[in-house]
């Protein structure tokens, strides 16, 4: 694939930061996808600092409302609002109204808007979430908010390939060179003061935790080479159940392996359940495998499977497991 351009206005309409979209323009040239992934993860983890993450949490729009039609990106919002797509067709006036609410909460207590990786989630899931983080400490939440934000990113700089790729143009629009500045200012403050805060603080804890609405393992798979959700791949989840409690490393006896659960990922890239919904998790090594031959005929993968561990601690936790996949290539995180 030949290297592929990029200007500074191309990467805002992935992330809403100057200083995030700069560092990735001068990093341009991109040769693929994935290189331009690992650099972007590179600059907005050790690169963009506080001030370049609020900036970049301000620019998106509240969960569950439109993004402004005077943005200062044009492809920003229109990406923003395919992403809450599933969010918005899945809502009723009460849910609405109870998003809405608790957003106003989220962002007294925190700051900054609710982030989350929106895309192919209904608005019963993303309320569910935005409650459960509610209950956070500052700190830890900031960095999931910034965990999420690079997630919308790796799905942004996707689509932007794609659009590249095909010669199109991402947006004829002119980009400001300031955004937020002042909105950046004051949440700074507001996170200063809880971070500063004594640590022998009492901290609130919910009166009970809210039943689980899915799975607690899910997973999606994205086509980077397209840009778009993969649909019709078969997915597998299984559990080792082997003599010893992790498997070695070149383990091929199968039977060691207990199926679970399997589905086909449907228009959204999204599997069906691949296991009962359970208040808590079994611990131990799971292996979600997916049938990429079958989609991909001309590909590299016949398969790709991915393990992972389940520790006690995290019973309680959700494991979203994604696939973003390309023809010679594929890469995963765990998400939430």
């Amino acid at each position: 694939m030949e290297a592929l351009v990029f200007e500074e206005r191309d990467f805002l309409a992935c992330c809403g930061s100057h200083r995030f979209a700069k560092e990735m323009a001068a990093s341009s040239p991109f040769a693929s996808y994935d290189e331009a992934v690992d650099v972007a993860r590179d600059i907005w983890f050790n690169k963009v600092d506080v001030n370049g993450w609020l900036e970049a949490f301000a620019a998106h729009p509240q969960i569950g409302e439109s993004p402004s039609p005077h943005h200062k990106s044009p492809t920003f919002a229109q990406w923003s609002k395919g992403e809450q797509s599933t969010a918005l067709a899945t809502a009723t006036d009460y849910s609405l109204q109870e998003l809405s609410d608790w957003n106003s909460r989220y962002r007294q207590k925190f700051g900054f808007v609710f982030l989350i990786f929106a895309s192919g989630r209904s608005t019963p899931e993303i309320l569910s979430e935005l409650k459960r983080r509610y209950q956070n400490k500052p700190l830890v939440e900031f960095e999931i908010a910034a965990g999420e934000q690079m997630k919308v990113t790796e799905l942004r700089l996707a689509k932007l390939f794609s659009t590249k790729a095909e010669g199109a143009s991402t947006t004829n629009a002119q980009y400001a060179a300031d955004v937020a500045t002042k909105a950046g200012e004051d949440r700074v403050s507001i996170i200063g003061a809880h971070l500063t805060a004594s640590s022998g603080a009492p901290v609130t804890k919910p009166s009970q935790i809210p039943a689980p609405t899915r799975p607690p393992i899910t997973t999606h798979v994205l086509d980077v080479a397209r840009g778009s959700p993969a649909a019709g791949i078969e997915v597998r989840l299984e559990m080792w159940k082997g003599n010893q409690p992790l498997p070695d490393f070149g383990e091929t006896e199968t039977a060691n392996w207990e199926f679970q659960g399997s589905s086909t990922t449907d228009k959204d890239g999204r599997s069906g359940r691949l296991m009962d919904i359970v208040d808590t998790l079994k611990p131990g090594v799971y292996r979600i495998s997916f049938n990429t031959g079958k989609y991909s005929p001309a590909g590299f993968f016949p398969f790709v499977s991915i393990a992972f561990e389940v520790r006690e601690s995290q019973q309680r936790e959700h494991f979203h497991v994604p696939l973003l996949l390309s023809p010679f290539s594929f890469s995963t995180y765990r998400g939430s």
